[in-house]
């Protein structure tokens, strides 16, 4: 049995990368001191938990490969 996170990662990576293009799109038009705070203090942790969640999956993907490898 393949134990795999690739369609995980990329569902969160490709809702990511539509995360950042939709806010580029809606800061166009929104650029006052709410967005700016709504930008910092909650897209931008956000998006940092979501590049650390991607960081881990990759790290369990290796992992799990070798597992893999070892018990076949």
């Amino acid at each position: 049995m393949m134990i795999s996170t690739a369609t995980g990662r990329g569902r969160l990576y490709s809702s990511l990368k539509d995360l950042r293009l939709r806010w580029e799109a809606v800061r166009q038009g929104w650029n006052d001191p709410i967005s700016r705070d709504f930008e910092e203090n909650l897209l931008e942790p956000l998006v940092a938990q979501a590049q650390a969640a991607l960081r881990a999956m990759d790290q369990l993907a290796l992992v799990l490969a070798q597992m893999q490898h070892e018990c076949d």
